[in-house]
Parts: C-alpha cells; structure tokens; sequence
C-alpha cells in the first residue's frame, strides 16, 4: 500500500535531509548527562548502529553547550541541541557547529534575542525545530480554549512560526507532541494544512516499553497513514535503543521503508499439527541478523499455508511431523519438522 505523503519543504540537519521526498529519517534522543562527552558519545555510536540518522541531546546549561563541538567531532551523524528559554545557550550551541536547534522562539526572551538567534542561525545554516508539548503549553492558551486541546497546540506551534517567519527564517521544523494520540493527531493536521514546513512526529510521554510500544505505534501509524511525517521519534520510558528498533519497525509496518527482512507468520489455529510458535521465534531471531530486504513466511498448515503467503521470497508450510519448504508459493522440497528451518535457513542464507 503507498500513502500520500504531504509535500513539505525540504530542509537540511548537517548532511540528512528531510522533508519533501526524502525517506522518513529515524530519531532518538540521548539520556546520559551531556556534559559527560565520553558517556554522550558512547550512546550515541550505539544508537547510530541501532540505526539512529539524527540524535538529539539535552543542553540544560553553558557547559553542556561548550561541549557540543566536542561531540559533534566524535559522531557521524548530526547533532540537535534541545535548549529551553536561554538565548544564551542557543548562541553557543551555534558557534560550537550544532546541526540543529531544538528551541522556542516564543519562550527565549524579548524580540532582539530572538533576532540574535535567528541571524546567527541564517548565517550557519542552522535550521530550527520547533517543539510545542502538551505538558507545557502557555498558560494564555490554555485559559483561551479552556485546556490543552488540539487547537491549543496547533495556535502555539504556528505563533512560534511566525515568530520566524517575520524575521525572514524558514529553515523551521516542527513538533507538537501530546500524550493522547486523538489529540496528537488532530494538531498535527490543523498545522499542516496552514504552513509547508517538514514535521517531527511522535506521541510524548508514551510510557514504558509495554505501554509505549502500543501508543507510539498507535499515534505515529495514524499520522503516517495520513501522510504526515518528516522524521520520527518514539518516546518510551526505556533505553533510546528500544525507541529506534521500534521507529524503524514502524515505518517497516508501514512499508514506507524496509530495514530488515520481513516475517510474517500465522496465529496458529486446529488445524496446526507442527510445534510453530517456537519455530516462528527462531526465524525471527535468525533473521535479525540478516540487512537484506526479504518476506519470510512461517505457516503452520500445508493446506493454507503457501498460498496465504504466495508473495513470500521463501516460507515453510507445517504439516504431521513435517512441513514444505516453499519459494515465490511454490514448493521446493519437503522435510520431516526436525529438518525443516535447517533447511529454510539454508535457502534465506542462498537467497541473501
């Protein structure tokens, strides 16, 4: 299935593009104290082989911001600098070679410190992201729309941008996360259809890796599905790496890109007469360290099983105490059930 993808303008983080009809970039954010340089970098090489393209890190005072460049020297891929109220911080950030700003314009102080920001920005290419959170809405809005609702957030996030805007910026990227899907969703549409620019998407606060999982796939294969979605980040009470592995599942689902082979199994019923659930996780571990793209079939009934997955690159069907190997929903050999992913592991190990 293809989604239509709304056609925002295309803006550059260091040397990843995103937006227009760039791939949907996966992102994380770091949980170590910045200012530990030796710590940050160590996750963040973790997280860039987990399949991290942008990284995110917490500048919550000047000396955080004075080792940015020092980070930066050390990674491969670009560097935002997520900074609250302190002008101060987003000009050192800056002057260190961030590749992104993380900042709202609205919250840093008076006009002249925002004209600061932003020229210093123009004159390096730096673009800003703009994030506006459920949790930390102004007050004036939510005493306007009696509460945090989509409407609320969406006003926000387009004050921010005409902020911007009427000083002549555009290289602007934007946020709004909420811990509800419905109203994370909903403020994301009122957005985009008034300005171009690429969006961050994600569901904030999802929670942990059980309940996270299921609201962040919820929330961002809604906004997807509606198009939306220049980069993306999961938020889960958990190792960044768990949020990374599930972007990537995510957009995978969506078939908006393909990471890692594809599995797909049945859910058992009476008519399975093989062991299959421990064979479908056998399978799925063996193929996580496989990169080529490829549909892997784990059918549990001979009579169904290679035709419900004729689109599959290999398969195996289960029958009594054995089962068919099968390519393209054709059988190629058939094997008592000991020898069976033996075998299939054989031809994925051909195949690949």
């Amino acid at each position: 299935m293809t989604y239509t993808r709304r056609k925002s303008t295309v803006v550059s983080i260091g040397n990843v593009k995103i937006g227009g009809s760039n791939p949907i970039t996966v992102e994380s954010m770091t949980n170590t104290d910045t200012r530990d340089v030796t710590a940050t970098v160590r996750q963040i090489h973790e997280l860039t082989e987990a399949g991290c393209e942008i990284i995110r890190v917490a500048v919550p005072d000047m000396q955080a911001a004075q080792v940015i460049n020092d980070i930066k020297s050390q990674i491969t891929i670009p560097l935002v600098a997520d900074i609250h109220f302190d002008y101060r911080l987003a000009l050192e950030a800056i002057s260190q070679g961030i590749d992104n700003l993380r900042i709202n314009p609205g919250n840093i102080g008076s006009h002249e410190r925002v004209r600061l920001v932003t020229n210093a920005a123009k004159e390096r290419g730096v673009p800003i992201r703009i994030g506006v959170n459920s949790g930390s809405l102004e007050q004036a809005l939510i005493d306007k729309y009696g509460g945090v609702n989509p409407a609320a957030l969406a006003e926000s996030a387009l004050n921010h941008v005409r902020i911007l805007e009427n000083l002549g910026f555009d290289k602007t990227i934007i946020s709004i996360k909420s811990s509800s899907v419905p109203q994370t969703l909903e403020a994301y549409k009122l957005v985009a259809s008034q300005v171009p620019y690429p969006l961050h998407i994600g569901i904030t606060e999802a929670g942990t890796i059980k309940s996270g999982t299921v609201k962040s796939t919820a929330g961002i294969s809604a906004l997807l599905s509606h198009g939306l979605g220049d980069t993306v980040r999961v938020s889960l009470t958990a190792d960044p790496i768990e949020e990374v592995k599930l972007a990537r599942a995510i957009l995978q689902a969506m078939e908006l890109r393909i990471f890692n082979p594809i599995m797909i199994s049945c859910p058992t019923c009476g008519r399975t007469e093989i062991d299959l659930i421990p064979m479908a996780q056998k399978v799925e571990a063996f193929l996580e360290n496989i990169s080529k793209p490829m549909k892997v079939a784990v059918m549990g009934c001979v009579v169904n099983g290679p035709g419900e997955a004729r689109d599959a690159d290999l398969g195996i069907a289960g029958g009594k105490g054995e089962g068919l190997i099968f390519a393209k929903g054709k059988i190629i050999a058939k094997a008592p059930e000991d020898k069976l992913l033996e075998l299939l592991f054989a031809e994925i190990t051909k195949f690949t």
